[in-house]
């Protein structure tokens, strides 16, 4: 049976309704193909999804007669635990396709961090442009995996703001903050079995790293070196290698 289309609309959703799509959904379901009559599931991102008929109301808008609750995404997609990415910021396509993966694996958060060696600096509108952007990629990447809670991404922030912008940290914390470092005698079987109560923080180098002054910051700030294994991995897979892990390790 073909899997029905699902699609993200930051809207009130409710059985019995009719809505009229945004534009930017609206022209998806173009490029897909669909007409009216076609099944789809529709969610807003609080956390259920509803069956809706797809409906043509001109030649330039189209709407959707919600019907029902869509009792098969019911079942809890979310991780058991909450993980937040600390992505120094990539060039070119790698941070979509990092934000992308990341979705997928169960992000909770993603925070684009500027760091000294990063490549891409965004500021002002292009900084606006690029954070809607991920926020789109977001909703698709929920859109395609089954998750109706949308993780959230966060507008670039530089480092050193946003390490002193986190809750202060004390020694009898949990162990929730980790930076990967081929270096670390940290492995991920070392983590307790069960996740944290609290969420847990992953920090992520662009390309070239953190400086070992970053390093030093990051450690002031209660991050432990976590390590992946010995060889020194490419910005792109190192996050995405760190969520697969924790996934396994803490999969319910």
């Amino acid at each position: 049976m073909p899997t029905i289309p699902r699609f993200f609309v930051a809207m009130p959703l409710a059985a019995g309704t009719s809505i009229r799509l945004p534009d930017d959904v609206a022209r998806h379901m173009r490029v897909l193909r669909l007409a009216a009559g076609d099944p789809i599931i529709l969610f807003n991102g609080t956390g259920g999804a509803f069956k809706a008929t797809l409906l043509a109301i001109d030649k330039k808008q189209l709407g959707a007669q919600v019907s029902a609750t869509d009792t098969e995404s019911l079942q809890n997609t979310e991780p058991p635990y909450q993980l937040i990415l600390a992505q120094g910021i990539a060039a070119g396509d790698k941070m979509d396709w990092l934000i992308e993966k990341a979705v997928e694996l169960g992000v909770h958060q993603i925070v684009p961090i500027a760091t000294a060696k990063s490549v891409v600096r965004l500021v002002g509108e292009r900084a606006t442009r690029r954070h809607h952007h991920w926020q789109a990629l977001v909703h698709a990447a929920c859109e395609q995996c089954g998750r109706n809670r949308p993780p959230m991404v966060d507008a670039p922030v530089e480092f050193t703001a946003w390490l002193n912008a986190l809750p202060p940290f004390t020694s009898t914390n949990e162990a929730t903050r980790f930076i990967l470092s081929p270096r670390a005698t940290r492995s991920f079987q070392t983590l307790p079995a069960t996740p944290p109560s609290e969420p847990m923080i992953i920090l992520i180098g662009p390309e070239g790293g953190l400086t070992t002054e970053e390093e030093h910051i990051a450690a002031a700030h209660g991050f432990l070196e976590l390590s992946l294994g010995p060889r020194i991995l490419r910005t792109e897979t190192a996050g995405i290698a760190a969520l697969a892990g924790l996934a396994i390790r803490w999969s319910s």
